[in-house]
């Protein structure tokens, strides 16, 4: 059955977008693409490696559309010291929120006590938005309620699906994040959004971010979906 787009013509989509470019071969010459984008499109951030943190900063410098990056990308796996320096250097280059992926092979483990530990201190030293990456698709139905909770517990602001690295988000796991969170902290789905249907059924299940490079493209189907002549 096809989709009607009418029924969320009063949705606008750009306001969901985080305007990714995370590929290990992005270069400044796309980051300004990418930030002149998001711009023109009122996105609400654009999400870059550490590395053009300052680079974005600068570009974005007085507009609506903010610096965002990742920490511990995409393993998880560094010591808690380098997350916390990365967080840091990242806010002293003008990010404003950080999408820090979680220790997932301690939390397996069952070393709850320091995953904790590392996402508050982070949550604390550094004062910005701080988005807590599950990479919910290598975890268990169980797994995924403990890291949600410890991540909830330690003060961040948003739920992540994922990293895209280990397979993207899904309708399931968005509901399930917004039933824990209770709608205390934002959602954000990232990975394999490939089309607006997709999108809005994410929306729908609880996200209020989109983590995508496909933000041009699904601006794109937006705007043909919603032409008088395709409703």
């Amino acid at each position: 059955m096809a989709v009607d787009y009418s029924d969320y013509s009063e949705i606008d989509i750009a306001d969901y977008i985080e305007h990714s470019l995370l590929h290990p071969t992005a270069t400044p010459e796309q980051v300004q693409q990418w930030c002149e984008q998001a711009m023109a499109m009122n996105f609400p951030t654009v999400c870059v490696p550490p590395v053009y943190v300052r680079q974005t900063a600068d570009i974005l410098q007085g507009k609506s559309t903010k610096v965002c990056t990742v920490i511990g990308f995409p393993t998880g796996a560094t010591t808690s010291g380098v997350k916390l320096y990365e967080a840091q250097e990242a806010v002293e280059h003008g990010a404003v929120e950080l999408d820090v992926v979680i220790n997932i092979g301690l939390l397996k483990a069952g070393k709850s006590e320091a995953v904790h530990r590392e996402m508050a201190e982070i949550c604390e030293e550094t004062g910005q938005t701080v988005k807590a990456i599950l990479e919910m698709t290598v975890l268990t139905e169980a797994e995924k309620r403990l890291a949600a909770e410890l991540c909830l517990d330690a003060g961040v602001v948003f739920l992540k699906t994922s990293t895209g690295w280990q397979g993207g988000a899904t309708v399931e796991d968005v509901k399930l994040l917004k039933s824990i969170s209770r709608g205390n902290v934002g959602i954000k789905a990232s990975g394999g959004i490939r089309n607006l249907e997709q999108a809005y059924a994410l929306i729908d299940a609880g996200a209020t971010r989109l983590g995508t490079s496909r933000g041009m493209m699904l601006m794109e189907e937006r705007d043909m979906a919603l032409r008088p002549g395709n409703r």
